[in-house]
């Protein structure tokens, strides 16, 4: 087998060891790309790319990287206290579930930058 027969094959192998999401997991993350845009937009980043409006706010495409998903899921429920300015909120369960799946949903590999300290 040549070499590219060889990556083709490959690529077919592990596309169908990829889990496809569900209808309930894509409604999950749909709900959490909705959290963050009505309570996270106007500071963060919350798409595939671009800026953060606020300089100290994480890009979320790579907060992943800096924080723990089930300490953040966590801190988002309880009420998270960060060192930079941002507002007091607390989610609910479901709230703070699916903004994790919206999160999880948009990592890259690209490195997250250090968050200025104020």
């Amino acid at each position: 087998m040549d070499t590219r027969n060889w990556l083709m094959a490959a690529l077919m192998l592990l596309s169908a060891c990829a889990t496809p999401q569900t209808s309930d997991q894509a409604a999950q993350i749909a709900d959490g790309r909705a959290v963050a845009e009505a309570q996270c937009a106007s500071c963060h980043a919350i798409g595939e790319y671009g800026d953060s409006p606020a300089p100290e706010a994480p890009v979320f495409r790579t907060i992943l990287a800096r924080y723990d998903a089930e300490a953040l899921e966590q801190n988002l429920i309880e009420g998270i206290l960060v060192s930079h300015p941002m507002p007091e909120f607390q989610f609910n369960p479901q709230g703070a579930d699916a903004l994790i799946a919206y999160l999880r949903s948009i990592q890259t590999t690209e490195t997250a930058p250090p968050v200025p300290e104020r």
